[in-house]
């Protein structure tokens, strides 16, 4: 989670919502990718899905079973489709995100009959660090 917390970081320095994610294989860092829809133009941009991207590419295939995906907040319904079409083993994340999440709010994606995976789920990790960074910068924006 520490890596994450560090890609959020550069994400806010960016001017982005200051999300990281990093995806891991047997405790080693696959790939690392912070939010970037502004610096991209590209509104999927989400942490989540420019390091799944990386891991597949690294990895050389769409399935990432025996991966991690570590995020510093609760992924959208977005990002988790994202997840269970990677099929990635596990999600660990850190904030909760009462609006915008997908897992334990919202339509709870992962609870749905029509979600065809389901990784392990972990949640709280990292939260205040990463719930702290996300008020500062929306703070500053206010």
């Amino acid at each position: 989670m520490r890596a994450a917390l560090d890609a959020a970081r550069a994400a806010g320095r960016d001017g982005e919502v200051p999300v990281g994610a990093v995806v891991t294989r047997a405790g080693a860092i696959v790939s690392i990718a912070a939010n970037a829809p502004r610096r991209l133009c590209d509104p999927t941009a989400h942490a989540e899905i420019l390091a799944i991207r990386a891991a597949s590419v690294t990895l050389g295939r769409d399935r990432l079973g025996d991966c991690d995906l570590w995020v510093t907040l609760e992924p959208c319904a977005m990002c988790a489709g994202a997840i269970a079409h990677a099929r990635l083993g596990r999600v660990f994340y850190g904030a909760d995100d009462p609006k915008g999440g997908a897992i334990e709010h919202g339509p709870r994606f992962f609870t749905q009959p029509t979600c065809h995976h389901r990784p392990e789920l972990y949640s709280g990790i990292g939260a205040i660090e990463a719930g702290a960074l996300l008020r500062a910068f929306f703070a500053e924006r206010r």
